[in-house]
């Protein structure tokens, strides 16, 4: 059972959209080796506008032919976990921006819990397929 209150760190990865591992987009990829790992969980937020690096301006506006839109991808766990999860990171994102905040977790309950871990507010229940934990 998993719970996660207190201090904590967010590994925030911006990417591309259109980046890729192995033929399968990068998000994805990180997102899996995170579940894989057994970190407390993961979300991916589409951006609208952005640029890095190569200061090539990406948007979703009508007019622009851009369509590599920016992609953040966040993690949050414990300081150890994160830590130990950064040499993957490594391996995955070749270009883009990896940042570490701490950040003090207030609340970390799931829709009805997963199974081997109990659901905070109810002491019990089982997860669905396409849980959002964060």
């Amino acid at each position: 059972m998993t719970r996660l209150t207190g201090s904590a760190l967010r590994v925030t990865i911006f990417i591309g959209e259109n980046d890729t591992w192995h033929r399968k987009p990068l998000y994805a990829e990180i997102v899996h080796r995170a579940h894989a790992a057994g970190l407390a969980g993961a979300s991916v937020f589409r951006g609208i506008e952005g640029f890095g690096a190569s200061s090539l301006i990406h948007t979703s506006r009508l007019l622009s032919m851009s369509e590599d839109l920016p992609v953040a991808v966040i993690v949050v766990d414990t300081e150890e976990r994160v830590r130990a999860f950064l040499p993957q990171l490594d391996e995955l994102v070749t270009e883009g921006l990896v940042i570490l905040d701490d950040c003090e977790v207030v609340r970390y309950a799931g829709r009805g819990g997963t199974p081997g871990r109990e659901h905070p507010e109810t002491g019990g229940g089982t997860a669905g397929e396409g849980e959002n934990w964060l």
